[in-house]
């Protein structure tokens, strides 16, 4: 049920609404009481005032007579009783209810001297007031306590009366809020379900469409973006795997189709064994034409699946520290034979003294990587060229390059050498891919990759890799 958006929505609107109403209608029983306890207490002193200008002197004695007027105040559908108490400053009754309780401290206040409390009598809750009247005669002066009790009934009512009504309207209010909100969030939801049910239409193997970002909300319309975003990038992807399998197709038809024909021809050379001598020279020569094709699709083989481990999510993750001096010495090492065999002065710099060069890195893409960079400088360079490989710090940076004197390459091919396949020159041999590799490599170790014109010379190509220092 919490995962609802509607239900989360509302749960958000409606109990910070719920908690208002409550609180708005503990304020309200507040104000309510407030007032009943007010008239209630109004009454009370009304009435205790009336019995105190009633009470006259007879003789030596202070008199109190409870006229009906006074008792007509306490007069309520609610049937209240009331108690009144008039006693001397002896505590002797002169009136009223015998045992009504005052108050054991008396405190009375304002200009009335008067004080309120509650009390209990014959079992019944009573709110009361007492007051004090002096009186004065020519026998003397008396201090007479006037105490008038009522049963809470009417207060209660009154209370119910004003407290109930606001009550009734704020759970109304409430109601119909939960009942807006809900309508609302559906009726406005509704894009969202649209929205989902577009997808849901469309076929998952064709990338063609879009999402109309108009009918959404402005909130929404990011959403939508980042879905097109994301559409047209499993499109661009999609593309280029489907280039990458039609190169790659091509790449292995190649040596596939050479190889099939010279297979034919060994079997027909088998069938044919009275000419065997005269074909001696050209089966030597179909041997090393299989052998050279057999080695071509071995190296492509080997490139793709070295590409495809490169491109995959676990290559830019469990990276380790790794020494990128040593595997820079490794993959020179690798290839110091085809480095003689073409007369090229293969060499390293590295930075005075022994210590490590770390980097964040995988070991076999690293090598896989110095190798490529290496391996395509050989290619592209003369005999008796010249190809080095630098390395050096940059703050917290290391930098790997690869230069060579080679003929280089123009300028507007440059970017074009990272792309899959692609040869600037036919004439030597290469599957291609190799620094596509290079690149894939580098991105998922965090590196960056470039390729410039040699520095040192007119001619030549100088290959940089820029690792990130060590975490």
């Amino acid at each position: 049920m919490l995962s609802s958006l509607r239900v989360r929505l509302a749960a958000w609107l409606l109990l910070p609404l719920s908690v208002f109403v409550v609180v708005c209608g503990y304020l309200s029983w507040r104000n309510a009481a407030a007032v009943a306890d007010y008239v209630q207490d109004h009454d009370l002193l009304a009435s205790a005032k009336v019995l105190s200008e009633r009470l006259i002197w007879e003789g030596d004695n202070v008199q109190a007579s409870i006229p009906p007027s006074a008792l007509s105040l306490f007069a309520s559908p609610d049937r209240d009783q009331v108690f009144l108490s008039v006693t001397d400053a002896g505590g002797n009754l002169l009136a009223g209810t015998p045992g009504f309780p005052l108050p054991a401290k008396r405190q009375l206040q304002g200009v009335d001297r008067a004080q309120w409390y509650d009390t209990e009598f014959n079992g019944l809750r009573l709110r009361a007031v007492v007051t004090e009247r002096a009186m004065y005669d020519v026998g003397g002066g008396a201090d007479v306590t006037i105490a008038v009790g009522k049963t809470t009934r009417s207060r209660d009512h009154m209370l119910s009366k004003l407290w109930l009504p606001t009550v009734g309207f704020l759970l109304i209010a409430l109601v119909l809020a939960i009942a807006l909100t809900t309508l609302a969030l559906t009726w406005e939801l509704r894009p969202v379900l649209k929205l989902s049910r577009q997808l849901a239409r469309h076929d998952p193997l064709r990338l063609d469409f879009a999402v109309d970002a108009r009918a959404l909300h402005s909130e929404l319309q990011p959403v939508a973006e980042t879905i097109n975003s994301f559409v047209r990038e499993l499109r661009a992807h999609s593309e280029a795997q489907r280039r990458f399998i039609a190169d790659a197709a091509h790449q292995l038809r190649t040596p596939l189709a050479l190889q099939a024909s010279q297979i034919e021809y060994a079997r027909y050379t088998r069938q044919h064994r009275g000419e065997w001598e005269t074909r001696r020279a050209d089966m030597d020569a179909m041997w090393m034409a299989m052998q050279t094709s057999n080695r071509r699709l071995v190296d492509v083989t080997n490139k793709l699946l070295l590409l495809a481990q490169a491109e995959h999510r676990d290559a830019s993750e469990s990276l380790e520290r790794v020494d990128l001096a040593a595997a820079a010495l490794h993959g020179i090492e690798q290839l110091a034979a085809l480095a003689d065999r073409r007369r090229i002065d293969l060499g390293m710099e590295r930075p005075a003294g022994d210590d490590p060069l770390w980097v964040r890195a995988q070991p076999a893409l690293l090598d896989a990587l110095v190798s490529n960079l290496v391996d395509n400088a050989l290619r592209y360079t003369q005999e008796e060229g010249r190809v080095t490989v630098r390395l050096r710090r940059l703050g917290d940076e290391v930098e790997l390059s690869v230069e060579d004197n080679g003929p280089g390459i123009p300028a507007e091919a440059i970017e074009r050498v990272f792309e899959r396949f692609y040869r600037v020159s036919q004439n030597t041999e290469g599957t291609g891919l190799g620094l596509a590799i290079v690149r894939e490599i580098a991105r998922a170790f965090g590196a960056a990759v470039s390729l410039t014109s040699n520095e040192d010379s007119r001619t030549g190509l100088r290959a940089t890799v820029v690792f990130p220092g060590p975490v």
